[in-house]
């Protein structure tokens, strides 16, 4: 159960946390070590950010206000837990959408590891609901919008980090989703590649990852956590870049578009809807061939109008000629 914290002893004991050395290596879920979203964390739709320190045997969880920072609530739990950052940008994630439900999960202190902790808490009173210890080698991936879906990725060679699996965590029941997550357009095809960034659609239905493909062409890997199925969006304008890890994804629900950027600068923009990439000079002539039409289908009119003015006065005349 996790011990409420409160007042000068919740101060305290913050700042305890702050100067403890870890009882585990930094790191979170990732097949690498060092990325670590606990101490900035992830900030909820409430107006409060969740964060994570370790305390020794324990860890700190506390809900903070965005405006003013005051700590809204807090608590001690049993073990080593982090918010967990699921792309090499320490994107964080394990926090539902609607806010009842908050994910952690025990820092990696190597790769390959036989168990996988995590730790499923009420949200709002920051009290454990379930802890989870899984047999094999797990990060986190996402979390359904209610919070009744845990993703992970699970790695399936113990040399080789980039290959895995999309498997499911039923929260309610306890227990692993008997089979993963795939693409059922190609459900033979083998995922690999190190996640870079990662942005959530409206809602927190769709997750969007941008894998570097281990060498071969970038993907965006778009994770339904409501229907529990994906699509993988390959970006083969992207190969050989050089600068994969600087690049991030931006979700404009507005015309249902992501769009792999650099800096202010789209690379690549991809429909929500179809899932259809473009790179953007081709958008670019796409939207100058439909302005470019917009003179000449005016001039044709102008002509047609012209060209019945002049046979209506041209009639006219014979008439009046005639009479």
């Amino acid at each position: 159960m996790a011990r409420q914290v409160s007042g000068a002893a919740c101060v305290a004991l913050v700042f305890m946390a702050l100067g403890a050395t870890a009882t585990a290596a930094g790191g979170d879920g990732l097949p690498v070590g060092n990325i670590d979203a606990g101490r900035t964390g992830i900030a909820g739709t409430d107006g409060a950010r969740y964060v994570t320190l370790p305390a020794g045997a324990r860890t700190v969880v506390a809900r903070v206000g965005l405006r003013g920072g005051r700590v809204l609530r807090s608590a001690a739990v049993r073990g080593n837990f982090t918010i967990p950052a699921v792309a090499l940008d320490a994107s964080p994630s394990g926090l539902s959408t609607d806010g009842t439900t908050l994910a952690l999960i025990r820092p990696r202190a190597r790769f390959p590891q036989r168990r996988t902790e995590l730790l499923v808490l009420d949200a709002r009173q920051l009290r454990p609901i379930r802890r989870v210890s899984l047999r094999g080698d797990f990060s986190f991936d996402a979390v359904s919008p209610d919070g009744g879906s845990i993703y992970l990725v699970e790695y399936l060679s113990r040399r080789d980090p980039t290959r895995y699996a999309v498997p499911t965590f039923d929260v309610d029941r306890g227990r692993l989703v008997a089979a993963p997550v795939v693409d059922k357009s190609e459900p033979g095809e083998k995922m690999r590649g190190f996640p870079i960034t990662r942005a959530l659609g409206p809602g927190g239905r769709w997750a969007y990852t941008l894998y570097d493909g281990a060498g071969q062409h970038p993907f965006v890997h778009a994770l339904d956590t409501v229907e529990q199925t994906a699509v993988c969006i390959d970006l083969d304008g992207l190969a050989g870049r050089r600068d994969l890890s600087e690049l991030r994804l931006a979700v404009d629900a507005g015309q249902e578009r992501l769009s792999v950027v650099k800096g202010a600068d789209p690379v690549a923009l991809i429909d929500t809807r179809t899932f259809a990439v473009q790179m953007p000079a081709e958008a670019d002539a796409e939207e100058q061939g439909s302005t470019s039409i917009v003179p000449w289908l005016a001039g044709g009119i102008a002509a047609l109008l012209f060209a019945a003015a002049l046979s209506w006065t041209l009639r006219r005349r014979r008439r009046l000629a005639t009479s």
